[in-house]
């Protein structure tokens, strides 16, 4: 996992503490980010980054 590319792309995005699931398959396009490296980098921000509107099994 590229923290520092997510980062990058959540701030692009304005994301900070909530993340819709349209915006997460953005990011994962645009970036060559992984949909479960988006995931595991909202599960584990500090505070936690709440996945919104989320497709069923797409993030854990």
């Amino acid at each position: 996992m590229d923290k520092q590319l997510i980062e990058e792309a959540f701030t692009e995005f304005g994301i900070t503490n909530e993340i819709r699931c349209e915006q997460a398959f953005e990011i994962c396009e645009k970036y060559d980010i992984k949909k479960f490296d988006i995931a595991r980098y909202c599960n584990t921000h500090d505070p936690k980054i709440k996945i919104r509107g989320c497709q069923l099994g797409c993030f854990r």
